[in-house]
């Protein structure tokens, strides 16, 4: 095929004004450059709302707040890509997110990629669980930060994989980046997913793990930053200054 075009695919979303509005009760929609799907994400309190100004707890520079559902322990909220990225094609695939943690209990938080983005995607049923010392990597394929208000080390965040060549850990004290999430400030999460399945784990610039053959080479797979509630009847927020994805485009389809 030719190659006459733009040879990098990049999305980035500075999250400036599109929203998917609380007491939206659709299955699915859209906020901006992203799919929002999840569990329970067409209940009545759950959707995306974007911060305005400084005076709303920091909406300076577009400022996405994830509004989960709270009818149940693994109802979530999820942007996503589709299943659009093959890490031997279009590597290496740079996944970054500006997030900030109101607070720090009764939640599960993933930035990563999945071979998984079903309307009713959940994270302790589908994809990932950390509790105690233990992750559960119910996904075949995934790869990303993980922080769980259940794991023994509950503020920490966790760089978690499975589906490569090197087998998923499932030990949390394996996984621990030590360092951790803090209340009411923002961190920048950035995975590179190299052509070979090797990816970096980096928070605020500072290289945390890195790990050779953590993701498979030739399974499809969608980017998603995704919020869970632990604990039913109230909904957790999770805000997002930018959410930025880089990948060579693949010219051979």
């Amino acid at each position: 095929m030719a190659q006459s075009g733009p040879g990098v695919i990049e999305i980035f979303e500075d999250f400036t004004g599109p929203e998917w509005i609380i007491a939206e009760t659709a299955a699915s929609g859209s906020s901006g450059l992203f799919r929002v799907v999840g569990q329970g994400v067409a209940d009545a309190d759950a959707g995306i709302t974007i911060l305005e100004s400084d005076a709303t707890g920091g909406g300076l520079n577009g400022v996405a707040q994830m509004v989960s559902p709270n009818a149940s322990d693994n109802d979530a909220i999820f942007f996503t890509t589709s299943m659009m990225f093959d890490v031997a094609k279009m590597g290496t695939i740079i996944a970054e997110a500006r997030v900030r943690l109101p607070d720090l209990d009764t939640k599960e938080v993933f930035f990563g990629f999945s071979d998984l983005n079903t309307d009713t995607h959940s994270m302790e049923g589908v994809l990932i669980h950390g509790t105690g010392t233990t992750t559960t990597l119910t996904a075949s394929d995934l790869v990303g930060f993980h922080f769980s208000s259940e794991y023994t080390d509950d503020d920490d965040w966790h760089g978690v994989y499975n589906g490569g060549t090197t087998t998923g850990q499932t030990a949390s004290g394996s996984t621990d980046l030590n360092d951790d999430a803090v209340a009411g400030e923002f961190q920048v999460l950035r995975l590179e997913l190299a052509p070979n399945g090797r990816v970096e784990w980096y928070i605020d610039g500072v290289l945390k793990q890195t790990v050779a053959g953590a993701v498979s080479t030739s399974v499809d797979l969608a980017c998603q930053l995704g919020l869970e509630i632990k604990a039913t009847g109230s909904n957790e927020l999770l805000d997002v200054d930018y959410i930025l994805i880089r990948a060579n485009r693949d010219w051979t389809v």
